[in-house]
Protein backbone atom coordinates (compact mmCIF):
# COMPACT_ATOMS: atom_id res chain seq x y z
CA UNK A 1 0.00 0.00 0.00
CA UNK A 2 1.11 3.54 -0.69
CA UNK A 3 1.17 6.22 2.03
CA UNK A 4 -2.04 7.84 0.81
CA UNK A 5 -3.91 4.54 0.92
CA UNK A 6 -2.68 3.96 4.47
CA UNK A 7 -4.01 7.37 5.47
CA UNK A 8 -7.39 6.52 3.95
CA UNK A 9 -7.42 3.21 5.83
CA UNK A 10 -6.75 5.04 9.09
CA UNK A 11 -9.55 7.52 8.32
CA UNK A 12 -11.97 4.63 7.67
CA UNK A 13 -11.04 2.93 10.95
CA UNK A 14 -11.40 6.15 12.92
CA UNK A 15 -14.75 6.83 11.25
CA UNK A 16 -15.97 3.42 12.40
CA UNK A 17 -15.00 4.31 15.97
CA UNK A 18 -17.27 7.34 15.74
CA UNK A 19 -20.29 5.05 15.44
CA UNK A 20 -19.10 1.98 17.39
CA UNK A 21 -17.89 2.49 20.96
CA UNK A 22 -15.08 -0.06 21.30
CA UNK A 23 -11.29 -0.21 21.76
CA UNK A 24 -9.32 1.11 18.81
CA UNK A 25 -7.20 -2.05 18.75
CA UNK A 26 -10.32 -4.09 17.97
CA UNK A 27 -11.28 -1.75 15.13
CA UNK A 28 -7.77 -1.95 13.65
CA UNK A 29 -7.81 -5.75 13.89
CA UNK A 30 -11.20 -6.00 12.18
CA UNK A 31 -10.03 -3.77 9.32
CA UNK A 32 -6.94 -5.92 8.84
CA UNK A 33 -9.01 -9.12 8.75
CA UNK A 34 -11.23 -7.69 6.01
CA UNK A 35 -8.28 -6.26 4.01
CA UNK A 36 -5.86 -9.17 3.92
CA UNK A 37 -3.88 -7.65 1.06
CA UNK A 38 -2.27 -5.29 3.60
CA UNK A 39 1.25 -6.47 4.41
CA UNK A 40 2.98 -6.39 7.80
CA UNK A 41 4.51 -2.97 7.13
CA UNK A 42 1.12 -1.63 6.05
CA UNK A 43 -0.49 -2.98 9.23
CA UNK A 44 2.15 -1.38 11.43
CA UNK A 45 1.94 1.98 9.65
CA UNK A 46 -1.86 2.04 9.70
CA UNK A 47 -1.91 1.12 13.37
CA UNK A 48 0.50 3.94 14.17
CA UNK A 49 -1.64 6.38 12.18
CA UNK A 50 -4.82 5.37 14.01
CA UNK A 51 -3.26 5.58 17.44
CA UNK A 52 -1.34 8.73 16.53
CA UNK A 53 -4.58 10.36 15.43
CA UNK A 54 -6.11 9.47 18.81
CA UNK A 55 -3.04 10.67 20.72
CA UNK A 56 -3.25 14.18 19.33
CA UNK A 57 -6.89 14.50 18.20
CA UNK A 58 -7.66 17.43 20.50
CA UNK A 59 -4.77 19.61 19.32
CA UNK A 60 -5.25 18.53 15.69
CA UNK A 61 -8.92 19.50 15.79
CA UNK A 62 -7.98 22.91 17.22
CA UNK A 63 -5.38 23.54 14.52
CA UNK A 64 -7.68 22.50 11.69
CA UNK A 65 -10.85 24.01 13.12
CA UNK A 66 -12.48 20.66 12.36
CA UNK A 67 -12.95 17.68 14.66
CA UNK A 68 -12.86 14.64 12.41
CA UNK A 69 -10.66 11.77 11.16
CA UNK A 70 -9.04 13.73 8.30
CA UNK A 71 -7.84 16.40 10.70
CA UNK A 72 -6.72 13.84 13.27
CA UNK A 73 -4.70 11.76 10.78
CA UNK A 74 -3.02 14.72 9.09
CA UNK A 75 -2.42 16.38 12.45
CA UNK A 76 -0.65 13.24 13.68
CA UNK A 77 1.52 13.13 10.57
CA UNK A 78 2.30 16.84 10.65
CA UNK A 79 2.91 17.56 14.34
CA UNK A 80 3.23 14.09 15.86
CA UNK A 81 5.42 12.28 13.34
CA UNK A 82 7.14 15.33 11.90
CA UNK A 83 6.01 15.26 8.27
CA UNK A 84 6.10 18.56 6.42
CA UNK A 85 2.97 19.98 4.80
CA UNK A 86 4.54 19.30 1.39
CA UNK A 87 5.25 15.64 2.29
CA UNK A 88 1.61 15.13 3.17
CA UNK A 89 0.44 16.67 -0.11
CA UNK A 90 2.98 14.63 -2.12
CA UNK A 91 1.84 11.40 -0.43
CA UNK A 92 -1.68 11.88 -1.84
CA UNK A 93 -0.80 12.52 -5.48
CA UNK A 94 -1.51 9.96 -8.18
CA UNK A 95 -3.01 7.54 -5.65
CA UNK A 96 -6.63 6.60 -6.38
CA UNK A 97 -6.96 5.09 -2.89
CA UNK A 98 -5.77 8.20 -1.05
CA UNK A 99 -8.03 10.74 0.67
CA UNK A 100 -9.18 13.75 -1.32
CA UNK A 101 -6.52 16.49 -1.44
CA UNK A 102 -6.54 19.11 1.33
CA UNK A 103 -8.85 22.06 0.95
CA UNK A 104 -7.40 25.57 1.10
CA UNK A 105 -8.43 25.78 4.76
CA UNK A 106 -6.67 22.48 5.47
CA UNK A 107 -3.58 23.63 3.56
CA UNK A 108 -3.43 26.76 5.68
CA UNK A 109 -3.68 24.67 8.85
CA UNK A 110 -0.90 22.33 7.68
CA UNK A 111 1.31 25.30 6.88
CA UNK A 112 0.89 26.83 10.33
CA UNK A 113 1.05 25.75 13.95
CA UNK A 114 -1.84 27.61 15.53
CA UNK A 115 -1.90 26.45 19.14
CA UNK A 116 -1.32 29.88 20.64
CA UNK A 117 -4.18 30.72 22.95
CA UNK A 118 -5.36 27.12 23.10
CA UNK A 119 -6.52 25.96 26.55
CA UNK A 120 -4.46 23.48 28.55
CA UNK A 121 -6.69 20.52 27.71
CA UNK A 122 -6.12 21.16 23.99
CA UNK A 123 -2.35 21.60 24.29
CA UNK A 124 -2.20 18.53 26.56
CA UNK A 125 -4.58 16.42 24.44
CA UNK A 126 -6.80 15.20 27.27
CA UNK A 127 -10.59 15.42 27.83
CA UNK A 128 -11.85 18.85 28.84
CA UNK A 129 -13.88 17.46 31.74
CA UNK A 130 -10.65 16.28 33.41
CA UNK A 131 -9.00 19.72 33.32
CA UNK A 132 -9.89 20.55 36.94
CA UNK A 133 -8.29 17.29 38.13
CA UNK A 134 -5.21 17.84 35.98
CA UNK A 135 -4.89 21.39 37.32
CA UNK A 136 -5.11 20.13 40.89
CA UNK A 137 -2.24 17.71 40.42
CA UNK A 138 -0.04 19.50 37.87
CA UNK A 139 -1.02 23.17 38.04
CA UNK A 140 0.41 25.29 35.22
CA UNK A 141 2.39 22.29 33.93
CA UNK A 142 -0.72 20.25 33.14
CA UNK A 143 -0.54 20.86 29.38
CA UNK A 144 3.07 19.65 29.30
CA UNK A 145 2.22 16.62 31.45
CA UNK A 146 -0.71 15.81 29.20
CA UNK A 147 1.44 16.12 26.10
CA UNK A 148 3.96 13.68 27.59
CA UNK A 149 1.09 11.26 28.30
CA UNK A 150 0.09 11.54 24.63
CA UNK A 151 3.52 10.72 23.18
CA UNK A 152 4.36 7.18 22.02
CA UNK A 153 5.90 4.95 24.67
CA UNK A 154 8.95 2.70 24.44
CA UNK A 155 8.74 -1.03 25.08
CA UNK A 156 9.89 -1.70 28.64
CA UNK A 157 10.91 -5.18 29.77
CA UNK A 158 11.90 -6.59 33.15
CA UNK A 159 14.78 -9.02 33.31
CA UNK A 160 13.60 -11.99 35.39
CA UNK A 161 16.41 -12.32 37.93
CA UNK A 162 15.20 -15.80 38.90
CA UNK A 163 16.65 -16.95 35.57
CA UNK A 164 19.04 -14.33 34.19
CA UNK A 165 20.57 -10.88 34.63
CA UNK A 166 19.78 -7.65 32.87
CA UNK A 167 23.16 -7.74 31.13
CA UNK A 168 22.55 -11.24 29.75
CA UNK A 169 19.06 -10.29 28.58
CA UNK A 170 20.33 -7.20 26.76
CA UNK A 171 23.06 -9.26 25.09
CA UNK A 172 20.53 -11.90 23.98
CA UNK A 173 18.05 -9.35 22.63
CA UNK A 174 20.81 -7.51 20.77
CA UNK A 175 21.30 -10.65 18.65
CA UNK A 176 17.67 -10.72 17.47
CA UNK A 177 17.26 -9.95 13.74
CA UNK A 178 13.78 -8.60 14.57
CA UNK A 179 15.08 -5.90 16.89
CA UNK A 180 13.83 -2.36 16.24
CA UNK A 181 16.50 -0.39 18.10
CA UNK A 182 19.31 -1.42 20.43
CA UNK A 183 18.03 -2.29 23.93
CA UNK A 184 19.34 -0.20 26.81
CA UNK A 185 19.02 -0.31 30.61
CA UNK A 186 16.10 1.68 32.00
CA UNK A 187 17.29 4.82 33.83
CA UNK A 188 16.03 3.87 37.31
CA UNK A 189 14.57 0.37 37.65
CA UNK A 190 17.55 -1.90 38.36
CA UNK A 191 16.33 -4.79 36.17
CA UNK A 192 14.57 -2.88 33.42
CA UNK A 193 15.39 -2.97 29.71
CA UNK A 194 14.08 -0.40 27.24
CA UNK A 195 13.56 -0.71 23.49
CA UNK A 196 12.79 2.69 21.91
CA UNK A 197 9.59 3.24 19.96
CA UNK A 198 9.98 3.50 16.20
CA UNK A 199 7.17 4.51 13.87
CA UNK A 200 5.85 1.67 11.73
CA UNK A 201 7.81 -0.99 13.59
CA UNK A 202 6.90 -3.40 16.37
CA UNK A 203 9.11 -5.87 18.19
CA UNK A 204 7.54 -9.37 18.32
CA UNK A 205 8.82 -10.11 21.83
CA UNK A 206 6.44 -13.04 22.36
CA UNK A 207 8.32 -15.11 19.78
CA UNK A 208 11.76 -14.37 21.21
CA UNK A 209 13.66 -17.22 22.85
CA UNK A 210 14.39 -14.92 25.77
CA UNK A 211 10.67 -14.69 26.46
CA UNK A 212 9.97 -18.37 25.89
CA UNK A 213 12.76 -19.25 28.35
CA UNK A 214 11.26 -16.96 30.98
CA UNK A 215 14.05 -14.41 30.93
CA UNK A 216 11.77 -11.40 30.48
CA UNK A 217 8.38 -9.94 31.25
CA UNK A 218 6.85 -6.92 29.54
CA UNK A 219 6.51 -4.33 32.31
CA UNK A 220 6.74 -0.55 32.25
CA UNK A 221 9.53 0.94 34.33
CA UNK A 222 6.98 2.72 36.54
CA UNK A 223 5.39 -0.61 37.40
CA UNK A 224 8.82 -2.04 38.18
CA UNK A 225 9.56 0.90 40.48
CA UNK A 226 6.26 0.34 42.29
CA UNK A 227 7.28 -3.23 43.05
CA UNK A 228 10.73 -2.08 44.18
CA UNK A 229 9.22 0.50 46.53
CA UNK A 230 7.06 -2.13 48.24
CA UNK A 231 10.04 -3.30 50.30
CA UNK A 232 9.39 -6.95 49.43
CA UNK A 233 12.31 -9.16 50.52
CA UNK A 234 13.12 -12.88 50.81
CA UNK A 235 11.20 -14.73 53.51
CA UNK A 236 8.27 -12.32 53.76
CA UNK A 237 4.57 -13.13 53.73
CA UNK A 238 2.91 -11.04 51.02
CA UNK A 239 -0.66 -10.74 49.77
CA UNK A 240 -1.22 -9.33 46.29
CA UNK A 241 -4.96 -8.72 46.54
CA UNK A 242 -5.58 -7.20 43.08
CA UNK A 243 -3.23 -9.52 41.23
CA UNK A 244 -5.01 -9.64 37.88
CA UNK A 245 -2.78 -11.33 35.30
CA UNK A 246 0.11 -11.29 37.75
CA UNK A 247 2.66 -8.84 36.34
CA UNK A 248 3.51 -7.33 39.71
CA UNK A 249 3.10 -10.71 41.42
CA UNK A 250 5.98 -12.04 39.32
CA UNK A 251 8.06 -8.93 40.02
CA UNK A 252 7.51 -9.39 43.77
CA UNK A 253 8.46 -13.07 43.52
CA UNK A 254 11.76 -12.13 41.86
CA UNK A 255 12.47 -9.53 44.57
CA UNK A 256 11.81 -12.25 47.16
CA UNK A 257 14.11 -14.70 45.34
CA UNK A 258 11.37 -17.36 45.55
CA UNK A 259 11.65 -17.32 49.34
CA UNK A 260 8.67 -16.67 51.57
CA UNK A 261 5.11 -16.72 50.26
CA UNK A 262 2.93 -14.61 48.01
CA UNK A 263 -0.84 -15.06 48.03
CA UNK A 264 -2.27 -13.86 44.69
CA UNK A 265 -5.94 -12.92 44.75
CA UNK A 266 -8.39 -10.98 42.62
CA UNK A 267 -12.10 -10.39 43.14
CA UNK A 268 -12.58 -11.43 39.50
CA UNK A 269 -11.10 -14.92 39.32
CA UNK A 270 -11.04 -14.83 35.53
CA UNK A 271 -8.24 -12.26 35.63
CA UNK A 272 -6.01 -14.81 37.40
CA UNK A 273 -6.26 -17.29 34.51
CA UNK A 274 -2.90 -16.42 32.84
CA UNK A 275 -0.93 -16.43 36.09
CA UNK A 276 -0.18 -20.14 36.45
CA UNK A 277 1.35 -20.37 32.97
CA UNK A 278 3.34 -17.19 33.56
CA UNK A 279 4.63 -18.53 36.87
CA UNK A 280 5.79 -21.75 35.24
CA UNK A 281 7.63 -19.92 32.48
CA UNK A 282 9.26 -17.52 34.95
CA UNK A 283 10.32 -20.26 37.37
CA UNK A 284 8.25 -18.76 40.21
CA UNK A 285 7.61 -21.22 43.05
CA UNK A 286 6.51 -19.10 46.01
CA UNK A 287 3.08 -17.95 44.78
CA UNK A 288 -0.19 -19.47 45.99
CA UNK A 289 -3.21 -18.48 43.90
CA UNK A 290 -6.26 -17.66 46.00
CA UNK A 291 -9.25 -17.45 43.68
CA UNK A 292 -12.44 -15.91 45.12
CA UNK A 293 -14.97 -18.26 46.74
CA UNK A 294 -18.74 -18.06 46.44
CA UNK A 295 -19.71 -18.24 50.13
CA UNK A 296 -16.42 -17.86 52.02
CA UNK A 297 -13.64 -15.30 52.35
CA UNK A 298 -10.68 -16.72 50.41
CA UNK A 299 -8.29 -14.55 52.47
CA UNK A 300 -9.76 -15.05 55.96
CA UNK A 301 -6.80 -17.09 57.23
CA UNK A 302 -4.35 -14.33 56.24
CA UNK A 303 -5.74 -11.70 58.64
CA UNK A 304 -3.10 -9.99 60.79
CA UNK A 305 -0.36 -12.16 59.22
CA UNK A 306 0.99 -10.29 56.20
CA UNK A 307 4.27 -8.37 56.15
CA UNK A 308 3.09 -6.64 52.96
CA UNK A 309 -0.34 -6.32 51.40
CA UNK A 310 0.04 -5.04 47.85
CA UNK A 311 -2.98 -3.25 46.39
CA UNK A 312 -2.55 -2.68 42.66
CA UNK A 313 -5.87 -0.90 42.62
CA UNK A 314 -8.33 -0.84 39.72
CA UNK A 315 -8.19 2.63 38.19
CA UNK A 316 -8.92 4.71 35.11
CA UNK A 317 -5.51 3.92 33.62
CA UNK A 318 -4.89 7.61 32.97
CA UNK A 319 -1.18 7.02 33.56
CA UNK A 320 -1.06 4.61 30.61
CA UNK A 321 -2.58 6.87 27.97
CA UNK A 322 0.69 6.61 26.03
CA UNK A 323 -0.10 2.94 25.39
CA UNK A 324 -3.89 3.18 24.99
CA UNK A 325 -4.66 6.71 23.75
CA UNK A 326 -8.24 5.83 22.82
CA UNK A 327 -9.03 5.03 26.46
CA UNK A 328 -8.81 8.69 27.48
CA UNK A 329 -11.58 9.64 25.05
CA UNK A 330 -13.78 6.71 26.17
CA UNK A 331 -13.41 7.60 29.87
CA UNK A 332 -16.55 9.10 31.43
CA UNK A 333 -17.30 10.57 34.90
CA UNK A 334 -19.41 7.55 35.86
CA UNK A 335 -16.47 5.23 35.09
CA UNK A 336 -14.22 7.30 37.37
CA UNK A 337 -16.84 7.10 40.12
CA UNK A 338 -16.98 3.31 39.74
CA UNK A 339 -13.18 3.02 39.97
CA UNK A 340 -13.18 5.12 43.14
CA UNK A 341 -15.68 2.76 44.77
CA UNK A 342 -13.64 -0.28 43.71
CA UNK A 343 -10.52 1.31 45.21
CA UNK A 344 -12.26 1.87 48.53
CA UNK A 345 -13.41 -1.75 48.52
CA UNK A 346 -9.88 -2.99 47.74
CA UNK A 347 -8.39 -0.98 50.61
CA UNK A 348 -11.09 -2.25 52.98
CA UNK A 349 -10.29 -5.83 51.96
CA UNK A 350 -6.54 -5.30 52.30
CA UNK A 351 -6.25 -3.51 55.66
CA UNK A 352 -7.26 -6.43 57.94
CA UNK A 353 -4.58 -8.65 56.41
CA UNK A 354 -1.67 -6.42 57.51
CA UNK A 355 0.08 -7.56 60.67
CA UNK A 356 1.25 -5.03 63.31
CA UNK A 357 4.42 -3.52 61.88
CA UNK A 358 3.44 -4.64 58.38
CA UNK A 359 2.84 -2.48 55.32
CA UNK A 360 0.00 -1.76 52.96
CA UNK A 361 1.26 -0.68 49.52
CA UNK A 362 -1.26 1.21 47.38
CA UNK A 363 -0.49 1.57 43.67
CA UNK A 364 -2.40 2.96 40.69
CA UNK A 365 -1.45 3.56 37.07
CA UNK A 366 -3.25 6.88 37.29
CA UNK A 367 -2.36 10.56 37.56
CA UNK A 368 -5.77 11.71 38.84
CA UNK A 369 -5.72 12.96 42.45
CA UNK A 370 -9.15 11.50 43.18
CA UNK A 371 -7.70 8.00 42.69
CA UNK A 372 -4.39 8.68 44.41
CA UNK A 373 -3.70 11.09 47.25
CA UNK A 374 -7.41 11.58 47.99
CA UNK A 375 -7.93 7.84 48.47
CA UNK A 376 -4.96 7.47 50.79
CA UNK A 377 -5.97 10.55 52.78
CA UNK A 378 -9.46 9.12 53.25
CA UNK A 379 -8.05 5.72 54.21
CA UNK A 380 -5.71 7.19 56.82
CA UNK A 381 -8.53 9.31 58.23
CA UNK A 382 -10.70 6.21 58.68
CA UNK A 383 -7.90 3.89 59.85
CA UNK A 384 -5.86 5.57 62.58
CA UNK A 385 -3.81 2.40 63.18
CA UNK A 386 -1.98 3.17 59.91
CA UNK A 387 0.59 5.88 59.26
CA UNK A 388 2.39 6.86 56.04
CA UNK A 389 6.00 5.87 55.43
CA UNK A 390 8.32 8.26 53.55
CA UNK A 391 9.51 6.55 50.39
CA UNK A 392 13.14 6.27 49.33
CA UNK A 393 13.34 6.32 45.57
CA UNK A 394 16.99 5.36 45.29
CA UNK A 395 17.13 2.02 43.48
CA UNK A 396 20.82 1.80 42.68
CA UNK A 397 20.46 3.92 39.55
CA UNK A 398 20.08 7.25 41.29
CA UNK A 399 17.03 9.07 42.53
CA UNK A 400 14.03 8.63 40.25
CA UNK A 401 12.46 12.04 39.51
CA UNK A 402 8.99 12.22 41.01
CA UNK A 403 6.44 14.50 42.60
CA UNK A 404 5.26 14.19 46.20
CA UNK A 405 1.48 13.76 46.25
CA UNK A 406 0.07 13.79 49.76
CA UNK A 407 1.38 10.65 51.46
CA UNK A 408 2.59 9.14 48.18
CA UNK A 409 4.76 9.77 45.15
CA UNK A 410 3.84 10.23 41.51
CA UNK A 411 5.90 9.18 38.51
CA UNK A 412 4.99 10.62 35.10
CA UNK A 413 6.36 10.38 31.56
CA UNK A 414 7.43 14.03 31.74
CA UNK A 415 9.32 13.64 35.02
CA UNK A 416 10.54 10.05 34.96
CA UNK A 417 10.12 8.81 31.39
CA UNK A 418 7.81 5.98 32.44
CA UNK A 419 4.03 5.61 32.60
CA UNK A 420 2.13 7.59 35.22
CA UNK A 421 2.22 5.60 38.48
CA UNK A 422 1.23 6.59 42.01
CA UNK A 423 2.69 4.72 45.00
CA UNK A 424 1.91 5.14 48.69
CA UNK A 425 3.08 2.93 51.56
CA UNK A 426 1.40 2.98 54.99
CA UNK A 427 2.44 0.99 58.05
CA UNK A 428 0.19 -0.59 60.65
CA UNK A 429 1.36 0.73 64.01
CA UNK A 430 -0.97 -1.30 66.20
Amino acid sequence: MRPGARQQAAIEILSSLETQRRPAADAVKDWMLSHRFAGSKDRAEIGDLVFGALRWKQSSAWRFGADGPRAWVWGALRWGFGWSADQIEQSLRDDPHAPAPPTETERAALAGDALSGAPAWVRGDYPEWLDASMERVFGEARAEEGAALAAPAPLDLRANTLKTTREKLIAALAESPKLIEAPTPTPYAPNGVRIPWKQGRTFPWASEQSFLKGWLEVQDEGSQLAAELSGAAPGMQVADVCAGGGGKTLALAALMQNKGQIFAHDVDGRRLAPLRERMERAGVRNVQIRAPLRTQDALADLRDRMDIVFVDAPCTGSGTWRRAPDSKWRLRPNALAKRLEEQREALAMAAPLVKPGGRLVYVTCSVLPEENEDQIAAFLHANNAFAPIPLSLSTGKGEAPHAARGSGVQFTPRLTGCDGFFVAVVERRG
